[in-house]
């Protein structure tokens, strides 16, 4: 194969990767490798970043951290929604085998902080994408619970220094659902 197939080759599977990558809501129980999670948070921090200020923060969850979590949120869902939806939360968030949190550090810059916040969320689609190769799936959530001035500490970051860009579940997928975008055509400006 000549370096230009090579190329093409490695474009095309990049290509596949981001068009077929799918949030998944349904994960069976068994965890990915943690080395394989490793390296997805490795290319990660590849993402575009202006100023290369580095503003992602990630914090991989073990049981304690992710017990805190659901107790925070069953306990949101609970006074919004009553027993039942809390309890059915609770059961389904539990069933979810791995969890990642990635927050952005505070900058006093509004601009600065508006741009590293998109480079956290280009670090976010990274993650994604490495793990989506590898035949893991996530679900990137910003749910009421990310938003809970108590969702930082239950975690360990800091809210003072950091912000929630989200939480992150990945998995082996129980399912995976259909997708579709809109013609390119639809979305594109093609300004002369």
């Amino acid at each position: 194969m000549t370096a230009a197939e090579r190329a093409d080759a490695d474009a095309a599977a990049v290509a596949a990767a981001i068009r077929t990558r799918r949030t998944i809501h349904d994960f069976t129980a068994r965890l990915p490798p943690r080395a394989l999670v490793l390296d997805a948070l490795d290319a990660a921090r590849w993402a575009p970043n202006h100023h290369r200020s580095e503003p992602w923060r990630f914090t991989l969850l073990g049981p304690q951290a992710i017990a805190r979590v659901i107790d925070l949120n069953t306990e949101l869902v609970r006074a919004k929604n009553g027993d039942a939806a809390a309890e059915r939360k609770r059961e389904r968030w539990a069933a979810v085998p791995g969890w990642l949190v990635v927050t952005c550090v505070r900058s006093e810059d509004a601009v600065r902080e508006r741009e590293d916040y998109a480079a956290c969320c280009c670090a976010v689609q990274n993650f994604a994408l490495v793990l989506w190769a590898a035949g893991v799936g996530s679900k990137w959530s910003t749910g009421k619970v990310t938003r809970d001035p108590r969702f930082l500490a239950a975690i360990g970051a800091d809210a003072q220094h950091e912000f929630c860009v989200g939480l992150v579940w990945y998995g082996y997928a129980a399912e995976v659902p259909a997708q579709s975008r809109r013609p390119l055509a639809e979305v594109l400006r093609d300004v002369g």
